[in-house]
């Protein structure tokens, strides 16, 4: 299984007409934030694979028109659908076999939109557990993927206070053990930059302009 991941910038190598015959093979598109509507869905629409995404801290116009669908879908009303996308924000989606948990925004810097504090970014955490235990007990697994747009806190994040990582993250990495952390928001310019790093049994990514996924085996 291939994950095409993006966020940040719209990365010429996606945005091309040669999408399809490039990432031919890709069987889900994640994206971690801060990225135009019109581009996730122009992937989706070339693609025609699912893609889950999270807000960041920028490009949030369409964010208040992400709403639960109970007339298109009662018995899934916790998937949230705009236009092509599905939103995975503070929920746990089960695409491809995969159990991915999207929690968006960044550390907060200057009260703006999705911005948290960690303690708050905690308490986002804890409203999934309920789901969490539920994927341990009947999937054997809490979750597979853990899909952000911040970092963890010490692991490919920045001083500044924009863009300093969550503890809560490298907390949810310790406690619940996802195969995949993927994020966005660190913008990468060189190419020696670490954008693919190991804590505990979690592969953290960061996704800026895109990157790919190959799932060898399956939890």
């Amino acid at each position: 299984m291939k994950i095409l991941c993006v966020s940040d910038q719209i990365d010429p190598l996606v945005y091309t007409a040669s999408i399809k015959e490039r990432f031919a093979d890709i069987d889900l598109v994640l994206g971690a934030g801060d990225l135009p509507m019109d581009y996730l869905d122009f992937i989706v629409s070339s693609l025609n694979k699912p893609l889950l995404f999270v807000f960041g801290n920028h490009n949030l116009e369409a964010m208040p028109l992400y709403r639960k669908v109970m007339d298109v879908e009662p018995f899934r009303a916790d998937v949230y659908r705009g236009s092509g996308a599905t939103h995975a924000e503070s929920r746990i989606t089960r695409e491809g076999g995969l159990l991915v948990a999207g929690l968006g925004g960044s550390m907060r810097y200057n009260r703006g939109d999705n911005q948290f504090t960690d303690f708050e970014m905690y308490l986002r955490i804890l409203a999934l557990i309920p789901k969490l235990i539920f994927n341990r007990v009947f999937r054997g697994r809490f979750v597979d993927i853990l899909l952000t747009h911040a970092p963890p806190r010490g692991i490919h994040d920045l001083n500044d206070p924009c863009h300093r990582g969550f503890k809560a993250f490298r907390w949810f990495i310790e406690v619940f053990k996802p195969a995949y952390l993927v994020h966005g928001h660190v913008h990468l310019y060189d190419l020696n930059s670490v954008r693919d790093s190991r804590h505990y049994k979690t592969r953290v990514i960061n996704a800026f302009g895109h990157y790919v996924i190959e799932l060898k085996d399956r939890r």
